[in-house]
């Protein structure tokens, strides 16, 4: 009797979790099992700015539960780390020292927030937000018609941004080489650009004009929490300061796993990487595609989404190419405001 087949994908996001029902449905005799960091079973990211409008029971963001894992026969690890994977032996050994064995594995670990090197001294003064505990701190320390301040202002920061004026708080916005990542914004349209933010009722700031982010301090006693410095000598108090520089592929457990990875994991247009059993999907890879003629990252959730499906079709017999699936320009709406379609995941 044939040996039954082990799927393993790290990461629990839209691409991990599409991935698996995937191979469940193509293949329905084999193991599959999901490995991820995360200590909630999947839920969808895009809506936590549902925290600060009072939503606070992380139930309600679940998107599937326990029941829906175990009706599907998929083995779902959660809080567990990966520390190695050896693409020879077809192995992966965890932070506890057990050893998987795959017989193929889709890496779907996503990214995680990006903080340039010049701010990781002012780290412990910075607000997160990437998980639901974070946004469930940050919304804590926000008080009622507080002042964010967010710096770089890529297009999860923006997103927050909309909530947030929405119910009252007050946005100020630190510009700057990061400000509408992973949109790629024209020199010459970038001021329309930040008009339309500011007609939203964000306040924006140019980094550059002030002489750049000098330091981000602890506000004094009785005034407001955070204090954000520039080289000119100008400053901006707040609440909370939060950074939005854009994600980094969380892939340091491959490091040393024999696929060849620059920014991130390299794969072929079939999402395979350089080893014929290890396929990845999702912020964490890099695309090659013909047309440019190089590697390329796509995000958004309708990107990721259909990255999850496609590799867990070609993991189990497919041979399909990647086509993108959502548009990546930064558009203006008739009423002069931004929209961004990585702000659109139904």
């Amino acid at each position: 009797m044939a040996t039954v087949r082990h799927h393993i994908v790290i990461g629990s996001g839209v691409a991990g979790n599409q991935a698996a029902e995937t191979l469940r449905e193509r293949d329905p005799e084999s193991r599959v099992t999901i490995i991820t960091l995360s200590r909630l079973p999947f839920f969808n990211r895009y809506d936590l700015p549902r925290v600060f409008r009072g939503e606070r029971d992380w139930r309600n963001f679940i998107i599937y539960p326990a029941e829906y894992y175990r009706k599907n026969r998929i083995a779902l690890r959660r809080a567990t780390r990966v520390v190695n994977v050896d693409s020879t032996a077809q192995t992966l050994t965890l932070e506890h020292k057990e050893i998987l064995h795959f017989d193929s594995l889709l890496v779907a670990s996503g990214a995680g927030p990006y903080l340039p090197e010049e701010l990781s001294e002012f780290r412990p003064l910075l607000h997160g937000f990437g998980a639901f505990r974070d946004a469930i701190e940050v919304a804590d320390a926000l008080p009622k018609n507080g002042h964010a301040i967010l710096l770089g202002g890529d297009t999860i920061g923006l997103d927050l941004a909309r909530t947030l004026l929405d119910i009252g708080h007050r946005v100020t916005l630190v510009a700057g080489p990061y400000t509408f990542w992973p949109h790629e914004v024209a020199a010459e349209d970038r001021s329309k650009y930040v008009a339309a933010l500011e007609r939203m009722g964000i306040v924006v700031v140019d980094a550059n004009q002030r002489g750049c982010l000098t330091t981000i301090e602890k506000g004094a006693k009785g005034l407001s929490a955070r204090r954000v410095v520039f080289g000119d000598g100008s400053d901006i108090s707040g609440d909370v300061v939060m950074p939005f520089f854009g994600v980094a592929p969380s892939l340091d457990f491959m490091l040393g796993s024999g696929v060849d990875i620059e920014r991130g994991l390299l794969v072929s247009p079939d999402l395979r990487t350089t080893n014929p059993n290890i396929y990845a999907a999702g912020d964490v890879c890099q695309i090659w595609t013909d047309r440019e003629h190089r590697y390329c990252f796509y995000h958004g959730w309708k990107n990721v989404r259909a990255m999850g499906e496609l590799a867990a079709r070609n993991i189990t017999g497919a041979n399909e190419p990647w086509v993108p699936t959502q548009d990546e320009s930064l558009q203006l709406t008739k009423d002069g405001k931004i929209h961004s379609p990585f702000w659109e995941y139904q």
